[in-house]
Protein backbone atom coordinates (compact mmCIF):
# COMPACT_ATOMS: atom_id res chain seq x y z
CA UNK A 1 0.00 0.00 0.00
CA UNK A 2 1.74 3.15 -0.77
CA UNK A 3 1.38 6.13 1.55
CA UNK A 4 2.02 9.83 1.09
CA UNK A 5 2.54 12.56 3.34
CA UNK A 6 1.26 15.79 2.93
CA UNK A 7 3.87 18.61 5.10
CA UNK A 8 1.96 21.58 5.93
CA UNK A 9 3.97 23.83 4.46
CA UNK A 10 4.03 21.90 1.00
CA UNK A 11 3.28 23.86 -1.95
CA UNK A 12 3.43 23.18 -6.18
CA UNK A 13 3.52 19.67 -5.89
CA UNK A 14 0.69 17.78 -8.21
CA UNK A 15 0.07 14.09 -7.65
CA UNK A 16 -1.26 11.92 -10.32
CA UNK A 17 -3.33 9.01 -10.49
CA UNK A 18 -5.18 6.75 -12.62
CA UNK A 19 -8.60 6.15 -12.38
CA UNK A 20 -9.17 2.08 -13.38
CA UNK A 21 -12.71 2.19 -13.42
CA UNK A 22 -15.04 2.19 -16.67
CA UNK A 23 -16.24 5.41 -18.04
CA UNK A 24 -19.78 4.97 -17.08
CA UNK A 25 -18.53 4.69 -13.49
CA UNK A 26 -16.29 7.81 -12.87
CA UNK A 27 -19.14 10.13 -12.80
CA UNK A 28 -20.19 7.88 -9.53
CA UNK A 29 -16.98 8.06 -8.62
CA UNK A 30 -16.29 11.52 -8.47
CA UNK A 31 -19.64 12.95 -7.17
CA UNK A 32 -20.05 13.61 -3.40
CA UNK A 33 -23.48 12.42 -1.87
CA UNK A 34 -25.05 14.55 1.11
CA UNK A 35 -27.82 13.43 3.46
CA UNK A 36 -30.62 15.51 4.59
CA UNK A 37 -28.73 17.94 6.82
CA UNK A 38 -26.37 18.61 4.69
CA UNK A 39 -23.36 16.37 5.72
CA UNK A 40 -21.87 14.44 3.64
CA UNK A 41 -22.95 10.91 3.41
CA UNK A 42 -20.27 9.63 0.24
CA UNK A 43 -17.53 10.28 -1.76
CA UNK A 44 -16.03 7.59 -3.53
CA UNK A 45 -13.02 9.48 -4.17
CA UNK A 46 -12.20 10.47 -0.70
CA UNK A 47 -12.60 6.84 0.32
CA UNK A 48 -10.35 5.71 -2.17
CA UNK A 49 -7.72 8.67 -1.42
CA UNK A 50 -8.47 8.59 2.20
CA UNK A 51 -7.47 12.51 3.07
CA UNK A 52 -7.85 14.36 6.09
CA UNK A 53 -8.93 16.86 4.59
CA UNK A 54 -9.69 17.56 0.69
CA UNK A 55 -11.06 20.74 -1.58
CA UNK A 56 -12.05 19.83 -4.39
CA UNK A 57 -11.66 22.69 -5.39
CA UNK A 58 -7.92 21.41 -6.64
CA UNK A 59 -8.43 18.28 -8.24
CA UNK A 60 -9.10 17.52 -11.67
CA UNK A 61 -10.61 14.49 -13.85
CA UNK A 62 -9.01 13.98 -17.11
CA UNK A 63 -9.81 11.72 -19.78
CA UNK A 64 -6.69 10.89 -21.55
CA UNK A 65 -8.81 10.45 -25.08
CA UNK A 66 -10.37 14.39 -24.55
CA UNK A 67 -6.27 15.70 -24.94
CA UNK A 68 -6.18 14.34 -28.72
CA UNK A 69 -2.89 15.08 -30.05
CA UNK A 70 -1.20 17.28 -27.00
CA UNK A 71 -1.71 13.44 -25.14
CA UNK A 72 -0.95 13.54 -21.64
CA UNK A 73 2.71 14.63 -21.24
CA UNK A 74 1.99 17.88 -23.44
CA UNK A 75 -0.88 18.45 -20.78
CA UNK A 76 1.36 18.05 -18.16
CA UNK A 77 3.74 20.48 -19.35
CA UNK A 78 1.61 23.10 -21.03
CA UNK A 79 -1.60 23.02 -19.35
CA UNK A 80 0.02 22.10 -15.44
CA UNK A 81 3.38 23.69 -15.74
CA UNK A 82 5.55 20.81 -14.70
CA UNK A 83 9.00 20.80 -16.27
CA UNK A 84 9.82 19.04 -19.21
CA UNK A 85 12.55 17.28 -17.55
CA UNK A 86 10.66 15.56 -15.12
CA UNK A 87 7.49 14.45 -17.82
CA UNK A 88 10.81 13.46 -20.51
CA UNK A 89 11.92 11.45 -17.26
CA UNK A 90 8.03 9.23 -17.18
CA UNK A 91 7.21 9.74 -21.39
CA UNK A 92 6.73 6.23 -21.70
CA UNK A 93 5.30 5.47 -18.66
CA UNK A 94 2.55 8.79 -19.26
CA UNK A 95 1.92 7.73 -22.99
CA UNK A 96 1.06 4.36 -21.92
CA UNK A 97 -2.00 5.71 -19.98
CA UNK A 98 -6.07 5.38 -20.87
CA UNK A 99 -8.83 5.97 -19.75
CA UNK A 100 -9.35 8.76 -16.76
CA UNK A 101 -6.31 10.13 -14.46
CA UNK A 102 -6.63 12.12 -11.15
CA UNK A 103 -4.85 15.20 -10.71
CA UNK A 104 -4.15 16.49 -7.24
CA UNK A 105 -2.79 19.65 -6.52
CA UNK A 106 -0.97 20.39 -3.05
CA UNK A 107 -3.67 23.53 -2.46
CA UNK A 108 -6.18 20.40 -2.24
CA UNK A 109 -5.27 19.78 1.54
CA UNK A 110 -4.78 23.51 2.72
CA UNK A 111 -1.77 23.26 4.71
CA UNK A 112 -3.28 20.25 6.76
CA UNK A 113 -0.67 17.42 7.47
CA UNK A 114 -2.11 14.38 6.47
CA UNK A 115 -0.94 10.34 5.25
CA UNK A 116 -2.67 9.90 2.09
CA UNK A 117 -3.33 5.95 1.42
CA UNK A 118 -4.91 5.57 -1.93
CA UNK A 119 -6.12 2.78 -3.16
CA UNK A 120 -8.02 0.99 -5.78
CA UNK A 121 -9.49 1.87 -7.83
CA UNK A 122 -6.54 4.91 -7.13
CA UNK A 123 -2.86 3.82 -8.96
CA UNK A 124 -0.29 6.27 -8.37
CA UNK A 125 1.37 7.01 -11.26
CA UNK A 126 3.75 10.11 -9.83
CA UNK A 127 3.99 13.44 -7.81
CA UNK A 128 5.44 16.24 -9.85
CA UNK A 129 6.76 19.70 -9.35
CA UNK A 130 5.32 22.88 -11.25
CA UNK A 131 7.67 24.68 -12.95
CA UNK A 132 8.06 28.13 -11.12
CA UNK A 133 10.84 30.84 -12.32
CA UNK A 134 13.53 31.23 -9.89
CA UNK A 135 12.66 34.37 -7.37
CA UNK A 136 15.22 36.72 -8.28
CA UNK A 137 15.99 39.79 -6.23
CA UNK A 138 17.41 42.43 -8.55
CA UNK A 139 17.66 46.17 -8.05
CA UNK A 140 15.08 48.85 -9.46
CA UNK A 141 16.08 50.04 -12.50
CA UNK A 142 14.90 53.70 -11.72
CA UNK A 143 16.90 56.24 -10.24
CA UNK A 144 13.54 57.19 -7.55
CA UNK A 145 14.45 53.65 -6.09
CA UNK A 146 17.85 53.94 -5.09
CA UNK A 147 18.78 55.92 -1.80
CA UNK A 148 17.61 56.09 1.55
CA UNK A 149 13.84 57.02 2.26
CA UNK A 150 13.47 60.09 4.12
CA UNK A 151 10.35 59.82 7.55
CA UNK A 152 7.25 62.13 6.55
CA UNK A 153 7.62 65.41 8.52
CA UNK A 154 5.14 65.38 10.83
CA UNK A 155 1.99 67.16 9.47
CA UNK A 156 1.10 70.80 11.32
CA UNK A 157 -2.15 71.16 12.39
CA UNK A 158 -3.92 73.65 10.72
CA UNK A 159 -5.13 76.61 12.56
CA UNK A 160 -8.47 76.57 10.91
CA UNK A 161 -9.70 73.31 11.85
CA UNK A 162 -8.35 74.35 15.46
CA UNK A 163 -10.62 77.29 15.60
CA UNK A 164 -13.29 75.17 14.41
CA UNK A 165 -13.26 72.47 17.34
CA UNK A 166 -12.98 75.78 19.41
CA UNK A 167 -16.14 77.06 18.22
CA UNK A 168 -17.99 73.67 18.50
CA UNK A 169 -16.49 73.06 22.36
CA UNK A 170 -17.46 76.31 23.16
CA UNK A 171 -21.35 76.21 23.56
CA UNK A 172 -20.68 72.51 25.31
CA UNK A 173 -18.56 74.32 27.89
CA UNK A 174 -20.94 76.98 28.43
CA UNK A 175 -23.55 74.68 28.92
CA UNK A 176 -21.77 72.36 31.31
CA UNK A 177 -20.88 75.83 33.41
CA UNK A 178 -24.74 77.06 33.53
CA UNK A 179 -25.86 73.54 34.53
CA UNK A 180 -23.26 74.06 37.74
CA UNK A 181 -24.17 77.35 38.44
CA UNK A 182 -27.48 76.74 38.54
CA UNK A 183 -27.01 73.12 40.79
CA UNK A 184 -25.57 75.25 43.24
CA UNK A 185 -27.52 78.48 43.50
CA UNK A 186 -30.71 76.31 43.89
Amino acid sequence: MTRMEVTPTENGLIRLFSVDLPPEEITLFRTRSFDKDGEQSSWPLWDALDPTYLDEDFIEFCDIASLEDLGLTGYMTEGLGVSEVDVAQDAARLSAITGHVLIVFSSAFDGIAQTLTPRAPLRWIGTYREDKAPVVFAPLPSEAAKGILAPAAPAHPSPHLTLIWALLALPIVALFLAAVIYGVTR
